[in-house]
């Protein structure tokens, strides 16, 4: 499709962040060593929308949402959620962000219930209301039978919606999971698609970077490409993908696929 109809990052990274956006970016740059990981990233996530990011290994999503949620100091750049500064403002920002990274270790020797009561209250609920919005988030996601068996025995699916739920308890705004769906297996998974639905449906909003091109096809309204620390495309769904698939104008974007025409020796005949 022409490049046109797709809505790219702002050319302005000084600009000011966008107030009524849910996340609003502006010049994220963050290097590890002698590598550029993200480079001036500007985006703006509508607030109540089902936003995905994906991108090849190694393109950048987990250090920018990293940045985004305040896990990690950007080395230039800005980040607000709903116009308030996540790195200046910490004490209001935070509280509206539920962070699932990528490969979060837990307290996986308390149990289940434990573990989700526990991140309410560093969250600043109190413990009764910790203790009923774990009781809820446990049968919202049937884990209601394994709520006293230790995390650290849980199969990846478990843990996965367990962390979830510690993510959700405490309330927030905005929702920003990083590869939420890997090692989760089909019934896990529509479990937490249909949480987060009805998260965006009462008026949240979800951020989610996924490999599985055709998930966020299906699930997202919102998607950006991003490859090589830079966002290459970013807009809705149907304005990004085009008359083709989503994964057909990923692999465009992105660089193609590679040939095996070189691997001849692999035939079996």
């Amino acid at each position: 499709m022409p490049a046109r109809d797709v809505v790219t990052e702002p050319d302005d990274h000084a600009a000011v962040p966008d107030p009524s956006a849910a996340l609003s970016l502006r010049g994220l740059t963050r290097s590890f060593g002698s590598t550029l990981a993200v480079a001036q990233v500007s985006l703006d996530v509508p607030a109540g929308s089902f936003y995905g990011v994906v991108g090849p290994n190694g393109a950048g999503k987990t250090t920018m949402l990293s940045m985004a949620t305040g896990l990690l100091r950007p080395d230039r750049g800005t980040v607000t959620v709903h116009g308030v500064d996540v790195w200046s403002d910490p004490r209001r920002a935070k509280p509206q962000i539920g962070v699932l990274p990528d490969g979060m270790r837990l307290f996986d020797r308390l149990t289940g219930a434990q573990l989700i009561a526990y991140a309410g209250e560093l969250r600043g609920l109190d413990r009764a209301t910790a203790r009923s919005r774990t009781d809820d988030l446990l049968g919202a996601l049937g884990l209601a039978e394994a709520a006293d068996q230790l995390v650290v025995d849980y199969s990846a699916g478990m843990t996965k919606k367990v962390a979830l739920a510690s993510a959700l308890v405490h309330a927030p705004r905005v929702l920003v999971l990083d590869e939420p769906f890997e090692s989760v297996d089909p019934v896990s998974a529509a479990g937490i698609r249909g949480l987060l639905t009805r998260f965006v449906e009462t008026g949240g909003t979800v951020v989610v970077s996924s490999h599985v091109m055709d998930l966020v096809e299906r699930m997202c309204d919102h998607v950006a490409v991003v490859a090589r620390g830079v966002v290459v495309a970013a807009g809705t769904i149907d304005a990004v993908r085009g008359e083709g698939s989503l994964e057909e104008r990923f692999v465009d974007l992105v660089g193609g696929a590679t040939t095996t025409e070189d691997l001849a020796w692999l035939q079996s005949s």
